[in-house]
């Protein structure tokens, strides 16, 4: 009788290890998923950092967000948006409720057109206590901003807590943003009731 060699098996075995753990990881990001988790989103290399500087221009009435304002000793919404991005207008009832809430929100227009941006805001209303162009998205560079709407937020002495990709859905609220925020010891005030849309 022929003795079975170990060898042989390795491969199969190191296989079938790889696949239950592949398994595994699908399982998870299957459940992160249907809890409202994005399990996707890319690391940001800001959180934990000061925030950038911002050299904008003005859009519309809306006093300019300058760097100053994100040092006021409390914690600030930074919203990168542009009324060219259909998930900003998904979001803008949720950032109205924060605002509405008491949450400083400042604004970013990013690589938009005057007329449309102001548009834009005359249509759905306007949030922002703090507001700024960033007309050659040389703000959303050095911010590390790749795609629309990107949140930051930041705490009194202007370092970003949290940085979200994607629109602030109440999904997103609840699942990524609250627990979030947290665990590096912020609160968001509860909203008046579920925003329309989100």
């Amino acid at each position: 009788m022929k003795r079975l060699n170990w060898l042989l098996l390795m491969p199969v075995a190191l296989a079938g290890a790889f696949i239950a753990m592949v398994a595994i990881e699908l399982g998870r990001n299957n459940s992160d998923l249907q809890h409202g988790v994005d399990t996707a989103a890319l690391p940001s290399t800001r959180e934990g950092l000061p925030a950038p500087g911002l050299d904008l221009t003005p859009l519309g009435q809306t006093p300019l967000l300058t760097r100053a304002d994100l040092e006021a000793g409390e914690l600030v919404i930074v919203n990168f948006w542009a009324s060219w991005c259909p998930p900003c207008r998904a979001e803008h009832p949720n950032l109205t409720a924060l605002a509405d809430a008491g949450v400083p929100l400042y604004g970013v227009n990013y690589r938009d057109r005057i007329n449309q941006a102001l548009s834009f805001l005359d249509e759905l209303g306007n949030p922002f206590d703090r507001l700024g162009r960033d007309e050659q998205a040389r703000n959303g560079t050095d911010w590390g901003v790749i795609a629309m709407p990107e949140t930051f937020f930041v705490d009194g002495d202007g370092v970003v807590v949290l940085h979200f990709r994607g629109p602030i859905t109440q999904r997103a609220l609840e699942a990524q943003i609250r627990p979030a925020l947290a665990e590096a010891g912020y609160e968001l005030p509860e909203l008046a009731g579920p925003a329309p849309g989100g």
